[in-house]
C-alpha cells in the first residue's frame, strides 16, 4: 500500500503557523511593535494604511541587524532570544518563538531595512510569500524600517474574513495602546492614513494613560502600590463613580506584557464589591513584577494567556492592594453621603491629646414633680422613701377626681384608630409599588395593566417603550428630518481619542437620531441638542453602550443594517427602566403607541412586549 503521510512544504508549513499568530493586521502590528522594544528602541513609529490591510510599517532607532540576521530572521524557529529549552522558563523579552516573521512573510510583502549603528551601510532585503527576492545594501540611519504590505494576498478566504477598516482600526488601536502603556518610557508616534491619531512623548504611566486616555482620566485614577516576596504591584485604579458599563479601560501586564486572566479581574473586581452600580464595571491600569521562573507566558500563540505557580497567593495579595488604595482615598460603600466639613484630620486626631469624657448627673431630677391631672396630683408621692417605705402610687380614686379630660382623650383616640384602622384596610387591597389609576394601573412598577373586553392587557413597560423608541429612531432615519431638543447648556464629555474616532465615524447617523455636536475631536464631546425621548441624566450611558455596540460587525455597504444595529442600542439604553413609576396619562401614551408600531408585540431582539389574558384563562384558574 502507498505511503501517505508526507512533509508539508516550508512555504505551506509557514501559512499553516501564520493562521496561529496573525490572525489580522492588529496581529502583525503587535509582532512588530514588541520586536522593536526588544531591539532597545526608544522611539518607535507605527504607520498603518487602509486599517492595515494595504499597509503597516514600524519604524525605530533600536540596535539594528546585520546582514545575515536580516535574512535569518525570516527563518522558522530563528530566534535570538533562547537556546535551550530551560530559557523558556526564565524569559525576559516580548517574542522568543522565532514565528512571528517567518509567519507574516508568508501571506504578505514584506521589506525589511535595517543597519546597526557601527556599520556605514544597513542592508535592504523584499521576501514575497517567503521568497526572498532581492538583498542588497541600503543608506539608512540606524535601526529597523519593516513594512506589510497586501497582507494575505495569496491567502483569499482568511483576507475575505477581515472586518470593515473601522473594526479592524480599532483592534490596531487596541494592541498600540497595550504596548504603549507597558512602555511609558519609549517614544511612540500613530499615524493612519496620513493623520496623526497618538503622539505620545517618553514619561511615566501617569503621563502616558493621560496622553492616551485623555486630561480629565487624571482626577478619576488612585494608585496602587504594594511589594511583597511574590509579586510588585504598581499602577491605578479608577474611582468608583467614574465606572462604566463597557470594560474597555481594563489593562492588567505582568511583567510589561498585557495580559488577559479572569481569575486576577475578579479579584479587582471583588475589591469594589459594594461600591458600584449595577452593571457598572471598574476601571484599573495594573502592572505586575514577579520572577520570570514563576509564570509560563508559553501556553498561546498570541502570548496573552499566562500561567502562574501560585494563583491563589497573587488573588489575595491583588484584592487586598487595591482595597487598600481605595481605603486610603477615603473610598468606601458608606462614605459617598458623608459630610466631611466636620472631620477631624488625621494628623491632629494622631497628635491631639486625649481627654476623659465627664459625664454630669442631675441627681434631684423627678420627672413627676411638677405634673398634675386635673386638680390632682401626679400620681407619684413625693415624699422621700424610707428602706421600708417604697414610694407609693396615688390610689385609683385620686385620677376620678375630674374625669373629664380622660374621657375626650379616649374619644379622640378611639376615633383616629377608626381612620387609621380603615386606611390600612384600603392600602392592602394592592401590593407595595402597585398603582391603580382607574382602569389602568401599574402593578410592581414593571408592569402595566389595563381592562379590556375580553379579559385583561399586562404590557411589559420597558419591552414596550424600547418598541416604541426603536421604530421612532428608525423613522427618523426615513425622513431625513432629525428632530432635537436644545440644551441651555452643551453637554461636555471627556473620552479617549480611539471612542471618539468611533463616534466621530457616526456622527452623521447620530445627528438623524437627533444628536447635535458643537465638537467632536482629540478628548473632547461637546453635544448641544439631544433626541427628544432622550433625557440627560442618560447621554453618557447610551452614548457608551453605542461604543460598546460597535464591536459587532455590520457590513458597511448595508446601510439599513447598520443603522438599524444603532437604533436597537440606543432603545434599549434610553427606555423606561422597570421600577419607574408612572403616571396613568403616560402609561395610556404608551399603550397607545405600542398599538400603532408595525410590531407591536415584540422588542428588536425577539421578546414580547405584552400578554393577553381572557375571561377563558381566568375561569380556568378557579377550577
Amino acid at each position: 500500500m502507498q505511503d501517505v503521510i508526507k512533509l508539508l512544504p516550508d512555504h505551506v508549513a509557514n501559512q499553516i503557523a501564520a493562521g496561529e499568530v496573525v490572525q489580522r493586521p492588529a496581529s502583525v502590528v503587535k509582532e512588530l511593535l514588541e520586536n522593536a522594544i526588544d531591539a532597545g528602541a526608544t522611539e518607535i513609529k507605527l504607520i498603518v494604511k487602509d486599517a492595515g490591510k494595504t499597509l503597516v510599517q514600524v519604524i525605530d532607532n533600536g540596535k539594528g541587524m546585520s546582514m545575515m540576521d536580516a535574512r535569518m530572521a525570516f527563518e522558522r524557529h530563528a530566534t535570538s532570544k533562547i537556546q535551550s529549552a530551560d530559557d523558556l522558563f526564565n524569559l525576559h523579552t516580548k517574542g522568543f518563538r522565532g514565528e512571528a516573521l517567518a509567519s507574516i512573510a508568508a501571506i504578505a510583502h514584506v521589506v525589511l531595512k535595517s543597519k546597526q549603528p557601527d556599520t556605514d551601510l544597513g542592508t535592504e532585503i523584499h521576501i514575497q510569500g517567503s521568497k526572498v527576492s532581492s538583498q542588497e545594501p541600503a543608506v539608512m540611519q540606524h535601526g529597523t524600517t519593516i513594512s506589510v504590505s497586501n497582507l494575505f494576498y495569496n491567502v483569499p478566504a482568511r483576507r475575505k474574513f477581515l472586518k470593515s477598516d473601522n473594526v479592524e482600526l480599532r483592534n490596531i488601536t487596541d494592541e498600540f495602546h497595550r504596548v504603549a502603556l507597558a512602555h511609558p518610557n519609549i517614544t511612540m508616534h500613530f499615524v493612519h492614513n496620513s493623520n496623526d491619531l497618538f503622539n505620545l512623548p517618553s514619561g511615566n504611566k501617569r503621563q502616558r494613560i493621560v496622553n492616551i486616555m485623555g486630561s480629565k482620566t487624571n482626577e478619576k485614577l488612585i494608585a496602587v502600590e504594594e511589594e511583597t516576596e511574590i509579586v510588585t504591584i504598581s499602577g491605578f485604579i479608577g474611582k468608583p463613580e467614574f465606572a462604566r458599563k463597557t470594560k474597555g479601560l481594563q489593562f492588567l501586564f505582568v511583567n510589561d506584557r498585557f495580559i488577559r486572566h479572569n481569575y486576577l479581574h475578579h479579584a479587582i473586581t471583588a475589591a469594589f464589591e459594594g461600591l458600584l452600580k449595577d452593571g457598572a464595571n471598574p476601571s484599573y491600569f495594573l502592572y505586575l513584577k514577579v520572577p520570570s521562573d514563576s509564570v509560563d507566558i508559553n501556553i498561546h500563540p498570541t502570548k496573552t494567556e499566562v500561567k502562574f505557580d501560585d494563583e491563589h497567593s497573587l488573588y489575595a495579595i491583588i484584592r487586598a492592594s487595591v482595597k487598600h488604595a481605595l481605603g486610603q482615598f477615603q473610598v468606601s460603600a458608606i462614605d459617598f453621603e458623608r459630610d466631611t466639613e466636620y472631620e477631624v484630620p488625621y494628623d491632629v486626631a494622631r497628635t491631639a491629646p486625649v481627654n476623659t469624657p465627664k459625664i454630669e448627673v442631675d441627681r434631684n431630677f423627678n420627672p413627676f414633680k411638677n405634673e398634675r391631672v386635673g386638680s390632682g396630683d401626679a400620681g407619684f408621692d413625693d415624699r422621700p422613701a424610707t428602706p421600708r417605705e417604697p414610694k407609693s402610687i396615688t390610689s385609683f380614686q385620686s385620677f376620678k377626681k375630674d374625669p373629664a379630660p380622660w374621657e375626650a382623650l379616649y374619644a379622640a383616640t378611639d376615633e383616629s384608630a377608626t381612620i387609621v384602622e380603615s386606611s390600612d384596610e384600603q392600602a392592602s387591597l394592592f401590593d407595595e409599588g402597585q398603582e391603580k389609576k382607574g382602569n389602568i394601573f401599574q402593578l410592581q412598577r414593571k408592569f402595566i395593566i389595563s381592562t379590556l373586553q375580553s379579559g385583561l392587557l399586562v404590557v411589559y413597560q420597558s419591552r414596550a417603550h424600547e418598541r416604541v423608541l426603536f421604530e421612532y429612531l428608525l423613522q427618523q432615519f426615513r425622513s431625513q428630518n432629525s428632530v432635537s431638543q436644545q440644551l441651555l447648556f452643551p453637554i461636555k464629555l471627556n473620552r479617549s481619542k480611539n471612542e471618539v474616532a468611533i463616534l466621530a465615524q457616526l456622527r452623521s447617523d447620530l445627528e438623524q437620531m437627533g444628536f447635535l455636536f458643537k465638537k467632536l475631536d482629540d478628548n473632547i464631546i461637546e453635544i448641544e441638542g439631544l433626541p427628544l425621548e432622550l433625557k440627560e441624566n442618560h447621554v453618557e450611558s447610551v452614548l457608551d453602550a453605542v461604543i460598546a455596540g460597535q464591536e459587532v460587525e455590520v457590513p458597511e455597504e448595508n446601510t439599513f443594517s447598520r443603522k438599524r444595529h444603532l437604533a436597537e442600542i440606543m432603545s434599549r439604553h434610553m427606555r423606561i427602566k422597570s421600577g419607574e413609576s408612572m403616571k396613568m396619562e403616560e402609561m395610556e401614551h404608551l399603550i397607545n403607541k405600542l398599538f400603532c408600531c408595525e410590531e407591536p408585540g415584540l422588542t428588536p431582539d425577539g421578546k414580547k412586549t405584552f400578554v393577553k389574558i381572557t375571561g377563558e384563562n381566568l375561569n380556568s384558574k378557579f377550577n
